[in-house]
């Protein structure tokens, strides 16, 4: 391996720490969106509970947040929907430059959603408050824009990262080495054409990374 991506790789743990990060969060507000909407509902049947008007303003705003971190969290999974039924019959070399030219575009998407969202919610958004919250400014609700632009370009410049390593280092050896080192599932979408489900464990990764590398040979029933 060359000695630049040796030196690259020891910011890995930064990466792992921000998906973590990230996560963590998207967690927080599925849990305030589930609490929040059983908490109006309950209080449209029973007298003590309260049905605060704010709920639906700050449903929707959480809904938001989560829904364009969740995107950037599914850079990193290599979870988007994507056409793979071609790659079996392309050389390797021309898919991975495909993979290049897909992880650019992603990443011009990223920038564009920083500077034109955070334009719009520092400017427009920032003019209006919430109808049930007065003292709210407007900004909060149009943020996730520009927010989930940072953590996509996070996640992309990683995406890029490893697609052009693939060019000078052998993939199945190199997630081999890194599955067998950290036990961290992410690798198997990383370098394998197979997509998680819900319910995928480390236990896949072992099986996937034993089938070749790059997993077009298997397909998990439970995927």
């Amino acid at each position: 391996m060359p000695a630049i991506f040796e030196k690259i790789d020891k910011i890995k743990p930064a990466y792992d720490i921000t998906y973590k990060v990230v996560m963590f969060i998207c967690k927080i507000l599925l849990i305030a969106d589930i609490a929040i909407t059983s908490m109006s509902v309950a209080g449209r049947y029973i007298p003590f509970i309260p049905d605060p008007a704010w709920r639906e303003e700050v449903v929707l705003t959480c809904m938001s947040y989560m829904a364009v971190l969740s995107a950037a969290l599914a850079i990193r999974r290599g979870a988007h929907i994507r056409m793979t039924a071609l790659d079996p019959y392309l050389p390797k070399t021309l898919v991975k430059i495909l993979d290049v030219i897909a992880d650019l575009a992603v990443l011009i998407l990223a920038v564009i959603m920083i500077t034109v969202g955070w334009k719009y919610a520092s400017g427009i958004g920032s003019k209006g408050t919430y109808v049930s919250m007065p003292k709210v400014s407007r900004f909060w609700m149009y943020f996730p824009v520009p927010l989930a632009g940072v953590a996509m370009l996070i996640f992309e410049l990683e995406a890029l990262y490893n697609h052009i390593k693939g060019f000078f280092v052998k993939e199945e050896a190199y997630a081999r080495a890194e599955f067998k080192k950290t036990k961290n599932p992410l690798f198997c979408s990383r370098f394998c054409h197979v997509f998680f489900c819900s319910g995928h464990d480390g236990s896949h990764c072992g099986i996937c990374l034993q089938s070749g590398g790059r997993g077009k040979a298997f397909q998990p029933d439970f995927c």
